[in-house]
C-alpha cells in the first residue's frame, strides 16, 4: 500500500525571522485566510485579552515575543498546510534549530527596514546545511523603508543564492500604492486596515499601463524601471533550483495589513516541496545500515522533535510533537520507541491549533503530531510500528551560560527535581547534574533561557528558585573508544564530570583551555561540543 496521493497534498515549512520582523502576525494572517481561525490576535495588545494565536505561554503574552516553538496545521486550496511558528529571539536558537529539522521548507521574514539581521544569518546558516528551500517574504512595506532593490541585494549576498521577485512593490510608506503580481500579471492596490480580506482588494491587469500610470504616477515609472533592474538581474524561477536551496522566490507586503499575504499562502501550495524522504540507520546485526525511508511508504515512523510540558496547566500533560516520516497514523495503533524498545501507548493523539487541539483520526507523512505521555520520551526519538530504524539530525548545543539552582524552600526539593527533568527532557534548558554532587546546574545558549525556565518553575511546578553564577563556562560531551579509557578519564577529573538529561556524560569547563589541556593529556577522549541524541555524540573532537 502507498499514501503517496496524500503525501503529495502536505505542505510543512517553519516561520524564520529576527525577533520584530512580523513573524508572528504573518502566522496569525495565514491562518486566517485559511480559514484556521475566525480572528487574528494582535501580538504587541499585551493587556488585552486577546494574544496572537500561536503564543500561548503566560510569559509569551506578558512580553509579546515568542519563546516557544508552536505547531498549527490548516487546509487550503485540498491541501494540508502544517506551519511551524519559531521563537525569533536568539536565547531560543536550539529549539529553532530542531524545528528545522522537522520541516520541508522555509518562509523567512525580513523587515523591509532594517534587511537581513543577525538572528536570520544564524537560521538561513542552518537552513543551508540542510539545503532546505527558502521563500522570501519583504515585510512593513507600509512603512518607510529601503529601497527594493537593496534588500533584493543584501538577501542575494546573505543567502548565497539568487532572489527571483515573485511580487514588486509600487512606491513604499505613505506612498505605498501596492504590489505588482509577476505570477498573474497584475497589481493589486494597496489599503491599510487588519480587517481587510485579500478578495476586498482592488486587482488592475497590466494591460491596463495608460490607467495605471494615471493613478500612480511617478510611483509606478519607478517601480516599473527597477522591477524591470530586478527580473533583467535574476535568472527566472527554476524549480529545481529552489527545491535544491539554490534561489529563493521573494514576495513583498504588509502583513499587519492583510497585504501580500495571499500570494505567500499560494506560493506555499504551488512551489513548496511535499515531503521528502528521510534517512535512517537500519539496524542489522547491530550494525547500523543507511537506508532511505520513504514518505509513501505503509510503514508508520516518525521522529521527536521536540517535546512540550504542562501545555495545559490543569492536567499537567506533556506532548511530544512528532514529525511524521513515513505511513499513516490510526488511533490505537501500536507504536513502539526505538531508544528503549519499549512500546508506546498513548493516552491520545492531537493535531494543534497552537493550544486547541482536535483528536487525531488519520495523519500521513508531513504531518506534525502531538503524542500526550508521562515520560519515557526524549527529543530525537525515533517511533515506529515496529521496524528498527534510527532517524539521525536532531542537534544539542553545547551551553555557553551556566548557572546553579538553588531551591528557596528545602521541602519542594522533589518537584525541583521533576520540573528540571522535564524542562531538560523538553529541551528549555539544559540540565547537568553533578556526579560527585551538589547542585544542579542549568546551561543556556542564552540568558532568557534562564529567566523563562526560573518563572516557568514558579508557574509550574510551584518551585520558587534563586539563579546563581558558577565557575563553569562550558561543557564537552565525551566519548573515548573504549570503556577503560573513559573511566581513567573520569577518575582523573571526577569534579567535572556530570550527566545531561538524557543520561550523556559531559565535561564542564571553566574555560577553553581545560579543554585543550585535557585533550593533551587524554589523547584518546573525544570532546564534542554538539550531541545529536540519546548519547550519540557528533563532532570532530576540539
Amino acid at each position: 500500500m502507498t499514501y503517496a496521493n496524500e503525501t503529495r497534498r502536505r505542505r510543512t515549512f517553519a516561520i524564520i525571522s529576527h525577533p520584530d520582523a512580523g513573524k508572528t502576525t504573518l502566522t496569525e494572517k495565514l491562518l486566517l485566510f485559511s480559514g484556521a481561525i475566525q480572528i487574528a490576535g494582535s501580538v504587541k495588545a499585551r493587556k488585552a485579552s486577546r494574544h496572537a494565536t500561536s503564543d500561548w505561554m503566560e510569559i509569551e503574552k506578558q512580553r509579546g515575543i515568542s519563546v516557544a516553538s508552536s505547531v498549527m496545521q490548516m487546509l487550503y486550496r485540498e491541501h494540508v498546510i502544517n506551519l511551524l511558528d519559531t521563537p525569533g529571539h536568539k536565547d531560543f536558537s536550539e529549539d529553532t534549530y530542531r524545528v528545522l529539522t522537522a520541516v520541508d521548507s522555509a518562509l523567512m521574514v525580513i523587515d523591509a527596514a532594517n534587511g537581513v539581521e543577525a538572528q536570520t544569518r544564524r537560521l538561513i546558516e542552518v537552513c543551508r546545511q540542510r539545503d532546505t528551500p527558502i521563500i522570501t517574504f519583504v515585510n512593513k512595506m507600509d512603512r518607510e523603508v529601503r529601497d527594493p532593490l537593496d534588500i533584493l541585494d543584501e538577501v542575494e549576498r546573505e543567502l548565497g543564492m539568487p532572489c527571483v521577485p515573485m511580487t514588486w512593490p509600487v512606491g513604499q510608506g505613505k506612498s505605498f500604492g501596492g504590489i505588482i503580481n509577476l505570477r498573474t500579471q497584475a497589481m493589486t492596490v494597496f489599503d491599510s486596515g487588519s480587517e481587510r480580506l485579500p478578495q476586498d482588494f482592488e486587482t488592475i491587469p497590466l494591460t491596463e499601463q495608460a490607467q495605471l500610470a494615471e493613478r500612480f504616477g511617478l510611483e509606478w515609472q519607478t517601480a516599473m524601471d527597477s522591477m524591470e533592474l530586478a527580473t533583467g538581474a535574476s535568472p527566472a524561477f527554476d524549480e529545481a533550483a529552489f527545491l535544491a536551496g539554490k534561489q529563493t522566490p521573494v514576495f513583498f507586503g504588509s502583513g499587519v495589513n492583510n497585504f501580500g499575504v495571499m500570494e505567500v499562502l499560494d506560493a506555499l501550495v504551488d512551489l513548496a516541496p511535499a515531503p521528502k524522504p528521510r534517512t535512517s540507520n537500519l539496524l542489522v546485526n547491530k550494525q547500523p545500515v543507511v537506508k532511505e525511508i520513504q514518505p509513501e511508504d505503509s510503514a508508520f515512523s516518525g521522529v521527536v522533535f521536540k517535546v512540550q510540558a504542562n501545555m495545559d496547566a490543569n492536567h499537567r500533560d506533556r506532548i511530544a510533537f512528532v514529525r511524521m516520516a513515513s505511513g499513516k497514523y490510526t488511533p490505537g495503533m501500536k507504536l513502539k520507541v526505538q531508544r528503549t524498545a519499549k512500546e508506546l501507548r498513548p493516552t491520545s493523539v492531537v493535531t494543534f491549533m497552537s493550544q486547541r487541539r482536535e483528536a487525531v483520526e488519520e495523519a500521513f507523512a508531513g504531518d506534525i503530531i502531538g503524542f500526550t505521555t508521562h515520560g519515557g520520551v526524549q527529543l530525537g526519538d525515533t517511533i515506529t510500528d515496529g521496524a528498527n530504524l534510527q532517524f539521525t539530525g536532531l542537534p544539542f548545543f553545547a551551553p555557553e551560560l551556566f548557572m546553579t539552582v538553588i531551591l528557596k524552600n528545602p521541602l519542594r526539593t522533589k518537584q525541583l527535581q521533576t520540573g528540571l527533568d522535564q524542562l531538560g527532557e523538553e529541551g528549555a534548558i539544559q540540565v547537568f547534574k553533578p556526579e560527585i554532587g551538589g547542585p544542579m546546574l542549568l546551561g543556556a545558549v542564552g540568558q532568557l533561557q534562564f529567566e523563562v525556565v526560573q518563572h516557568r518553575l514558579k508557574a509550574e511546578y510551584d518551585c520558587d528558585v534563586r539563579l546563581e553564577g558558577c565557575q563553569y563556562t562550558g561543557a564537552r560531551w565525551i566519548t573515548a573508544d573504549t570503556p577503560a579509557e573513559l573511566r581513567e578519564f573520569t577518575n582523573a577529573y571526577p569534579q567535572r564530570m556530570s550527566l545531561d538529561a538524557a543520561g550523556t556524560l559531559a565535561y564542564l569547563c571553566t574555560s577553553p583551555y581545560d579543554v585543550r589541556l585535557a585533550q593533551e593529556r587524554f589523547p584518546k577522549i573525544h570532546f564534542h561540543p554538539l550531541r545529536e541524541h540519546a548519547g550519540l555524540a557528533l563532532g570532530s573532537a576540539n
